[in-house]
């Protein structure tokens, strides 16, 4: 195994691009450049052998020791940019304060220490309001090894501030490793058969053990690095039923006794997008739209820094809650803004495009649903790569249903065929989760042969026998979406109408008396 390969397959498409143009930066010897050709053909589809790649550089006589000089030269430009893009994207200010820091400890050593001591009041002040402890820690430090040098400040009293500090770097020390061992709880509990524990019982005990049962209802970052562990688990278990009130809660309180500060407007955001996430899955989307809206608000008013990561989401989950409260046409208009207007990563701007398929397709607009598809202009292999098999096949079954509807049976079979094979491919007939899958295909196989059947009792029946897809319906709204299409072709309605009843069930009084 090629551990440099492995790492530079880590890279989205952006990424991988972006990596490209930084070996490139000093623009010497523009045009074959040995480090960019390595880089190509670590990133073939096919990994290639020591050998192969020595052949392909080296074509008149290869040469090992100026190949291994050329992978050292290669990793030192993928750690510079990694360095680099980490400082870019950092949204807790450690970069800032790193930065400052190091000048600090160059102005010192070039003998400027009164520069050198304003810069470190500047580092302490950013590292206490981003809450920084482990580099406070070594502010602190550097500003006692300092003291005798120009320092404007009393040593006993930076002493003691330290010594402050020192218990909140603990503290977040603690809280790192019960993070490792909730985690590893978590994973022992589904090993074992125990997936329904209780992650409440388990945060509770570790908690205790870790003495942060003050940080946990104080301390956003602790909190919201907790509940993104039992998102996770929740997840998996798709049990958004007992997550959402428990993440409710712990907010609320949160909210409540301590409050959010700017500093923690990341956490803040991260939290307030679990509540309206799983408020959206348990079908509260009134309650879900008004979290999201103090989304809006926090990031309208200061935190503009998160909105590459943060609006695209609100954007996505506001669709889908619009979709289910009656307004997918509104639905459209947001993805369709969202999708001219922003600068979207190409995984966002993917997320985007096969979400406003989802859009036209419930509004009967099947054409367009079609060519919003068409312009994601991929492979399957490079968006299994981008997005990963679960986002295509979605993409693969909405591109079937929408070929069927337009009349086009010989593409949807076709389409059909190669969701069969992939899975068979990936999985070999062994357990997987996409069983449900693989016999929803057979019905929509029954219909592409004869599209009357879905109407006949002999077909329902089928539809009820499922044993690995109705359970989901429970929980999962995409797997409801899929069974809505399946009731429509069954009772001949119009999809969307059907998909709103089985969201939202008219109250008893208002429902028709079933069929015997």
């Amino acid at each position: 195994m090629d551990d440099l390969r492995t790492t530079l397959a880590t890279f989205s498409v952006d990424e991988r691009r972006e990596f490209d143009q930084f070996i490139q930066r000093q623009r010497r010897k523009d045009k074959g450049r040995m480090d960019q050709r390595l880089y190509e053909l670590l990133l073939l589809p096919q990994p290639l052998t020591t050998e192969q790649i020595l052949a392909r550089l080296y074509p008149q006589e290869p040469n090992p020791t100026a190949y291994y000089a050329l992978r050292k030269r290669l990793l030192r430009h993928l750690t510079e940019y990694l360095l680099l893009r980490q400082h870019q994207r950092d949204p807790t200010a450690a970069s800032s304060v790193r930065g400052l820091l190091t000048l600090a400890q160059y102005l010192f050593e070039a003998g400027v220490p009164r520069l050198a001591w304003t810069t470190l009041r500047k580092a302490e002040k950013q590292a206490q309001q981003n809450e920084q402890f482990e580099l406070l820690n070594a502010v602190y430090n550097l500003q006692i090894a300092q003291a005798s040098r120009e320092a404007t400040e009393d040593l006993d009293d930076i002493i003691r501030r330290r010594h402050l500090n020192k218990k909140l770097a603990d503290e977040e020390e603690r809280a790192g490793i019960a993070d490792s061992i909730i985690r590893h709880r978590l994973r022992q509990a589904r090993v074992k058969g125990r997936a329904a524990e209780s992650f409440d019982g388990i945060l509770q005990e570790v908690l205790r053990e870790y003495e942060l049962q003050e940080a946990f209802a104080r301390r956003p970052a602790v909190l919201y690095r907790l509940m993104s562990i039992a998102r996770n688990a929740m997840l998996v278990r798709r049990d958004f039923s007992s997550f959402t009130p428990f993440v409710m809660r712990c907010y609320h309180l949160m909210e409540k006794r301590h409050g959010f500060a700017p500093a923690h407007r990341y956490y803040q955001l991260g939290l307030l997008y679990m509540i309206a996430h799983g408020l959206y899955r348990t079908r509260r989307f009134a309650e879900a739209a008004g979290y999201l809206a103090q989304m809006h608000t926090l990031l309208a008013a200061g935190g503009r820094s998160y909105a590459t990561e943060w609006l695209p989401r609100c954007a996505f989950l506001q669709a889908a809650i619009y979709a289910f409260m009656h307004r997918n046409n509104e639905s459209i208009a947001l993805l369709n803004k969202l999708l001219s207007e922003t600068s979207l990563t190409h995984r966002d701007e993917l997320t985007a495009r096969l979400g406003l398929s989802f859009h036209y397709f419930a509004e009967g607009l099947f054409q367009k649903a079609n060519q919003v598809l068409l312009t994601i202009g991929q492979t399957d292999h490079w968006c299994e790569q981008e997005m990963g098999l679960e986002w295509l096949l979605n993409k693969n079954m909405g591109e079937m249903l929408i070929q069927l509807e337009l009349g086009h049976h010989d593409l949807a079979l076709n389409r059909l065929r190669s969701i069969e094979r992939l899975l068979h491919e990936r999985f070999a007939g062994q357990p997987h989760p996409y069983a449900y899958v693989a016999s929803y295909l057979q019905l929509v196989r029954s219909i592409l042969l004869d599209p009357d059947v879905a109407r006949q009792p002999a077909f329902a029946a089928r539809v009820e026998a499922l044993p690995t897809f109705l359970p989901l319906l429970r929980e999962d709204l995409q797997a409801l979406s899929y069974y809505g299409w399946l009731r429509a072709r069954m009772t001949g309605r119009p999809y969307y109408s059907v998909l709103l009843e089985l969201v939202c069930p008219a109250p008893a009084d208002t429902l028709a008396t079933p069929e015997a």
